[in-house]
């Protein structure tokens, strides 16, 4: 049974930091690539950023480029996002994905698995 489990979410003010987890089981996880997406209640789920299965491959929505950075530990079958100057336009639930392949993907329908989500709120 596939599972993705994210974690690390939170209240923080603004310019502050978070760094999520999203730990999955239940498939090679060493296989695939993974990517972040995050939701607004009442809005679309759009992507944040997306890693290749081994990690030399990263792509990030423009707004989030220099701010939050994708990271993967194959070892431990974890996916990571730091965020980096945190704003208030960030406070969103984030969830993580694993994609049909072992690439890279900013397209929410290439993504097979989800967790639940981690809400993330950011204050002025």
């Amino acid at each position: 049974q596939v599972q993705l489990v994210e974690s690390g979410g939170g209240l923080v003010q603004a310019g502050g930091s978070l760094r999520l987890s999203c730990a999955a089981s239940g498939f090679t996880f060493s296989n695939y690539g993974m990517g972040w997406f995050r939701q607004i209640p009442g809005k679309e789920r759009e992507f944040v950023a997306t890693i290749n299965w081994n990690g030399a491959g990263t792509y990030y929505t423009d707004s989030m480029k220099g701010r939050f950075t994708i990271s993967r530990d194959n070892a431990k079958n974890t996916v990571y996002l730091q965020m980096n100057i945190l704003e208030p336009e960030d406070t969103a639930i984030y969830y993580c994905a694993a994609n049909g392949g072992a690439g890279m993907s900013a397209v929410r329908y290439n993504y097979h698995y989800w967790g639940q989500g981690t809400q993330v709120t950011v204050s002025s």
